[in-house]
């Protein structure tokens, strides 16, 4: 009997899966991700394809869409593994101290590879398909948001921040000098930085600033 290199399903030794039901083998997903990986730095989102993928992986194509029915859910699922997505919101006891934990969170994202390999091409893909880019806000930003509403509801609970401060402008101040540095300059920021820029974030979330 010949075995099918391409075959995504193994038996269990105790029991049996359900007839017509595949097992999907977790050394066979870390491959293919692996393989996303690789296939992104070498050709970038746009020209990336299944078949490259499952080409790298060393798989057939089926077990690439057992798991994702496209390569922009293969990738958005990549980058939201990375996106601090299900992290607690930092619990400090002090607004300082909370800015400057979820500034080392989004840190530490932005430094990863994948992070730092797909984020530029998701983006570009964006500003082309609004399909795309509602995909990619739900990635990207829906875990960060998550962990600035915690920060802020503490700080105003605690007397302080003013009681209208929302997590977007928690975000924008956090975010935008991160993703410039480490994305766009790609220049990582040490720690003093860090230190820094959340002494300048909690100054901003309590400047009184008219919203825009």
């Amino acid at each position: 009997m010949t075995t099918d290199p391409a075959a995504d399903s193994a038996p269990a030794p105790a029991r049996r899966a359900p007839a017509g039901a595949a097992v999907l083998r977790a050394d066979v997903t870390e491959a293919i991700r692996d393989a996303v990986v690789e296939e992104l730095a070498a050709v970038g989102f746009s020209r990336m394809s299944i078949e490259g993928i499952a080409r790298r992986a060393g798989v057939g194509k089926t077990a690439v869409y057992r798991r994702w029915k496209s390569k922009l859910h293969l990738v958005l699922d990549l980058v939201g593994a990375f996106a601090a997505d299900g992290l607690p919101a930092p619990a400090t006891g002090s607004l300082y101290g909370d800015v400057r934990a979820l500034l080392e969170v989004m840190s530490h994202v932005l430094r990863h590879p994948v992070a730092s390999a797909v984020i530029p091409d998701l983006l570009v893909e964006a500003a082309r398909n609004p399909d795309i880019a509602d995909a990619v806000r739900g990635a990207l930003l829906d875990g960060q948001q998550r962990m600035a509403q915690g920060v802020v509801a503490d700080a105003v609970a605690r007397g302080e921040l003013p009681a209208d401060t929302g997590p977007d402008r928690t975000l924008d101040l956090l975010i935008g000098p991160l993703y410039w540095r480490q994305v766009v300059v790609r220049d990582a920021m040490t720690a003093a930085q860090l230190d820094t820029l959340a002494r300048q974030v909690v100054a901003g979330l309590r400047a009184d600033v008219p919203p825009m």
